[in-house]
């Protein structure tokens, strides 16, 4: 906790900039930003720049944005700025967000990208198939659920992943024959490419959006309810799978070709929490047919030469009046509210799933956790690459029950893995009889997911 002197030098001031941010004192910000940590948390969590947001304090927050004040910062309740920006509902600010989130997503993952590509040069080539299997326990959305068979072929510093299964979002899954090729010898701006295998075409996924994307991207999220959705690991525990009514025995059995122990976890919960006060009933209706229009990436030409209408700023909350004592008084995470009066629903539900670790499969988790990162973008890996951060029992996780949405879980399985030498590099180039198409679908719908994955769980 940084603290300063007052004017009669005679007490210490608690959070300064903070302070500032509050009174709205933007002269003595700009001071304090010279010798005080901008990514500072008071008790509540909050970072300056989240109170610059929750205040609408508009100069405040493009002073901490030009100082590089983190955006994907989470304060107590679990709420980063632009959750709290979208609430507030000032299209500018929201917009000044995205950008500076974007731009710190793309350093951090330059900063990460040679590490990377030195760890899957120093792993073996392999070819590896994963089977995906959606289940829930409600009957008639089981039927409804897909399955896929991923293949994933690596070699160098490249990987080429081939699917069915694109992304989903709640009950809409996007189906598709594409290929995800990452080239890590390639500089940034052409190392991804997706290949659409229906219509022969491909486009480079973009590490910069278009000025039209990036307010696509404030419409969703200013149509969208604010979600935040987690697995809670604090109270996970694993123990043995027990087999035999007389005389009990430790389970294992085999998983493909290899021999794996057999776990039960328990305690997994996934959190889920949903906030819409900025949104109207009318809102409710008209968001849909907006919110699958830009997610179909059909925005990238404007309908009859027209720009498309973009959402207006919402007025203002009204002020609350609360002053910093009140506010620095309140218990953590307690704070009185200071912008729009939360329109809240939480929920959890708690799993029982599986885990087959086996200790004879040849690739480590900390490989896999490489080859998940590359192809992080998608939903579904993403959230198998959260799973096996977890500290596991020994052993790889050669099949996964995971809890995907409240209502659905996928049992991910690891069915053949092999080292190759022979894997052909023309494997990870674009095949001579493909075009490149900007408009294709699912390279638009790529570039949208990968936007989504750095404003995901606001």
């Amino acid at each position: 906790m940084t603290t300063t002197m007052d004017s009669n030098n005679s007490s210490k001031v608690e959070y300064p900039i903070h302070k500032c941010i509050f009174q709205g004192d933007i002269k003595s910000l700009s001071s304090l930003l010279r010798t005080h940590d901008i990514a500072e948390k008071d008790k509540h969590g909050n970072t300056p720049l989240h109170l610059a947001v929750m205040l609408g304090r508009k100069e405040c927050v493009q002073l901490l944005l030009s100082h590089g004040a983190p955006v994907k910062v989470k304060n107590l309740a679990g709420w980063s700025p632009l959750a709290e920006a979208v609430s507030y509902g000032d299209r500018q600010t929201i917009s000044s967000l995205v950008r500076k989130l974007k731009q710190q997503t793309r350093e951090q993952l330059e900063e990460r990208r040679p590490n990377l590509v030195a760890a899957l040069r120093e792993m073996g080539d392999f070819y590896m198939e994963l089977k995906w299997d959606f289940q829930s326990w409600v009957p008639l959305v089981s039927r409804i659920l897909p399955s896929d068979i991923c293949r994933i072929y690596k070699r160098g510093a490249s990987i080429r992943m081939d699917t069915t299964l694109v992304d989903f979002n709640d009950m809409r899954w996007e189906r598709g024959d594409i290929s995800f090729i990452f080239n890590g010898d390639h500089k940034p701006n052409i190392s991804l490419t997706v290949l659409d295998n229906k219509s022969k075409v491909f486009q480079r996924i973009r590490y910069v959006e278009t000025e039209n994307e990036i307010e696509d991207e404030v419409d969703i999220l200013m149509s969208s309810d604010i979600i935040a959705a987690q697995m809670s690991t604090k109270g996970i525990t694993f123990s043995r799978a027990r087999t035999g009514w007389i005389f009990r025995e430790d389970k294992r059995e085999m998983v493909g070709s290899f021999q794996a122990d057999i776990y039960q976890i328990n305690g997994m919960i996934l959190e889920s929490r949903k906030r819409r006060e900025h949104l109207s009933e009318e809102d409710l209706q008209k968001n849909k047919a907006i919110m699958d229009t830009l997610t179909k990436g059909s925005s990238q030409g404007f309908a009859n030469g027209e720009p498309p209408v973009r959402r207006a700023s919402l007025n203002p909350p009204p002020d609350t009046n609360i002053s910093w004592e009140t506010y620095l008084a309140a218990p953590p995470g307690e704070y009185p509210l200071l912008g729009r009066s939360l329109v809240y629903k939480e929920s959890s539900k708690s799993f029982k799933a599986i885990v087959a670790m086996s200790p004879d499969f040849p690739m480590t988790v900390d490989m896999l956790l490489n080859v998940l990162e590359v192809i992080a973008p998608f939903k579904h890996y993403n959230k198998l690459r959260q799973f096996v951060k977890m500290k596991l029992p020994p052993g790889f996780p050669v099949k996964i029950d995971i809890p995907i949405l409240p209502t659905v879980t996928a049992k991910i399985t690891f069915q053949e893995f092999a080292f190759r030498k022979d894997i052909d590099p023309l494997t990870f180039e674009v095949p001579m009889y493909y075009f490149e198409d900007p408009m294709s679908y699912y390279g638009a719908y790529m570039t949208m997911m990968m936007v989504r994955h750095t404003t995901s769980s606001m």
